[in-house]
């Protein structure tokens, strides 16, 4: 039997529509917000432009949303310094570090299995 909401400690369950924990996993789950994450765990505090360079493709609007997305989650910390011109950081939060294991896996399982997937995606796409 499964799980019911009163025996989880922390009393959410993802699978009812109207848990919040559904929100955070919708941010989880970008993939730019993920690509940030994995970046940030191995490169340290970045500027925007260094975390620009790591995420090829990501829109400047993306990047923007997707970090003030795991700012407001608490995932990530935004350093401003004043200067000139005006530098900004970001790194990991010590929460945000505890999602490091979990998505850089899922980064590495994307890219040793990418063949298979390919492959799949050939066969299915010749069906149809």
């Amino acid at each position: 039997m499964g799980t019911t909401t009163a025996e989880r400690p922390s009393g959410f369950d993802a699978f009812s529509a109207l848990c919040p924990s559904r929100r955070l996993l919708d941010t989880i789950g970008d993939k730019w917000v993920s690509l940030a994450i994995v970046a940030l765990g191995l490169r340290g505090p970045l500027r925007y432009s260094e975390l620009a360079s790591q995420i090829e493709g990501v829109s400047q609007k993306m990047l923007t949303q997707s970090l003030r997305k795991m700012e407001r989650d608490g995932l990530l910390i935004r350093t401003v310094t004043p200067s000139v011109p005006v530098r900004t950081d970001y790194e990991l939060t010590p929460l945000g570090q505890t999602l490091l294991p979990v998505i850089g896996h899922l980064k590495a399982w994307a890219e040793e299995h990418m063949p298979e997937v390919d492959a799949a995606r050939t066969v299915y796409d010749s069906r149809g």
